[in-house]
């Protein structure tokens, strides 16, 4: 490994130009929006009951090879991942009170989808190795409120979820898959997200496939994909007319996603195996070089599953080491390394959690009667989460860089080089 001076000590960096940014847009999408403008229908949509209440043809088309690419019943698109999330919690008939489980180690929508329907968002720990819920945790926070669990599949891997639908089935809950992050991926033999009562995927700007902003529903349950479109596209509205007896949760809004975004995403979706197989041979490369640097875990599969790497994640021994993680960071910055997070979430410490208080100022729904019991988000109650996020994680967003062959290797020169070096960091940078 090469000992020379180190950028943050005033050697020349490793990376002189910044890697290049993902962009998976093309001529095909360009075309595709642009026959969408030149014809006039941006979006067919009407919050009524009438044959436009699912939308126009671009919308319908994209839906339908949604449906065959993820081989499922029932594809759904809405404007946003979170709108699916809180389509999602809604549909399955989540009542104010109830309980659902939880990952801390997620982006703060996939909790506050929860509390949107005034129900009661309950934090499990997270497994070391793939980051995704630990079904032991799981189990453990099931109460007789419990009614239904989030499993996020989070950068890029799938959660347990042969252990998860079994403890689902034992208690009788419903399970929603928050899949942001690892479309085209597979657990089992089976695409990633298609397992729960409910999944799903983002199309948001820096995930595998985007429309700028946008989401995915995915179910094989007939009433659930219902009330799905129905709380995409005012409800309360549409209930009547349609005939519907299930009033549950017929609170619409408007989650519509429009032609034009619809149209990019049917070219997008065409690509998407190829960007997750890029993905997948740069993680492998990386693997690869920064085998053996000790101190430093790489990422894991678990047998039968593949990856998206939405990030690419990494966990210092920093005991280990003798150097904090901030200072490693700073040292892979300092050689030109760009996109590396310390942490990634513990959303259970948000101030919101902490304070408890969501709905007006008199802390809404946990001072309520209808949260029937106190639950605690202290620190603490996610020890392996808590862990990760404030010592020893450490993460590359691939999903904002193309990362080409060359860029591959300087990252592991760069790494290589600081490891070469932990003795001058421990002498000469402040820990």
């Amino acid at each position: 490994m090469s000992k020379e001076k180190l950028a943050i000590l005033g050697g020349d960096k490793t990376i002189g130009t910044p890697f290049k940014r993902y962009n998976p847009i093309g001529a095909e999408e360009v075309d595709a929006a642009k026959a969408v403008i030149e014809s006039g229908v941006l979006s067919q949509f009407l919050g009524t009951w009438h044959a436009d209440f699912y939308g126009g043809p671009k919308v319908q088309e994209f839906e339908r090879m949604l449906e065959t690419y993820f081989d499922v019943k029932h594809a759904v698109t809405v404007n946003s991942w979170t709108s699916g999330l809180v389509a999602a919690v809604g549909a399955i008939g989540i009542e104010p009170g109830d309980e659902v489980i939880v990952t801390p180690w997620t982006m703060c929508a996939s909790a506050t989808a929860i509390l949107q329907w005034n129900a009661i968002p309950v934090f499990a720990d997270i497994e070391p190795t793939t980051f995704c819920l630990d079904p032991a945790s799981v189990e453990a926070n099931i109460t007789p409120y419990t009614k239904a669990i989030m499993a996020v599949d989070i950068l890029g891997h799938s959660a347990n979820m042969d252990a998860l639908m079994a403890i689902a089935k034992k208690h009788g809950l419903k399970v929603i898959s928050d899949t942001a992050q690892a479309p085209g991926t597979f657990y089992k033999g089976k695409m990633t997200g298609t397992l729960a009562d409910v999944g799903g995927y983002s199309l948001n700007y820096h995930k595998h496939i985007h429309t700028g902003e946008g989401g995915i529903l995915v179910t094989n349950d007939d009433e659930i994909a219902e009330r799905l479109r129905l709380i995409r596209n005012h409800a309360e509205a549409v209930v009547g007319p349609k005939g519907e007896t299930n009033l549950v949760n017929m609170i619409g809004n408007n989650f519509r996603l429009g032609e034009i975004e619809c149209a990019i995403g049917i070219e997008q979706l065409k690509k998407l195996k190829g960007f997750v197989e890029g993905r997948q041979h740069a993680a492998a490369r990386l693997n690869a070089g920064l085998q053996g640097l000790p101190g430093l875990r790489t990422p894991s599969v678990e047998p039968e599953c593949t990856h998206a790497y939405y990030m690419y994640p990494m966990v210092l021994d920093v005991d280990k080491l003798g150097v904090s993680r901030s200072v490693i960071i700073k040292a892979l910055e300092a050689e030109g390394v760009i996109g590396l997070a310390s942490g990634y979430a513990n959303i259970h410490m948000l101030p919101m959690y902490q304070n408890k208080t969501a709905y007006g100022s008199s802390g809404f729904p946990w001072s309520s009667e209808i949260c029937r019991r106190e639950v605690t988000y202290a620190h603490g109650i996610c020890p392996v989460a808590e862990e990760l996020h404030e010592r020893t994680y450490i993460g590359f967003a691939m999903c904002m860089h193309e990362l080409d062959e060359e860029e591959v290797e300087l990252m592991v020169t760069a790494f290589k080089k600081v490891w070469a070096n932990l003795d001058s960091l421990r002498s000469h940078v402040d820990q």
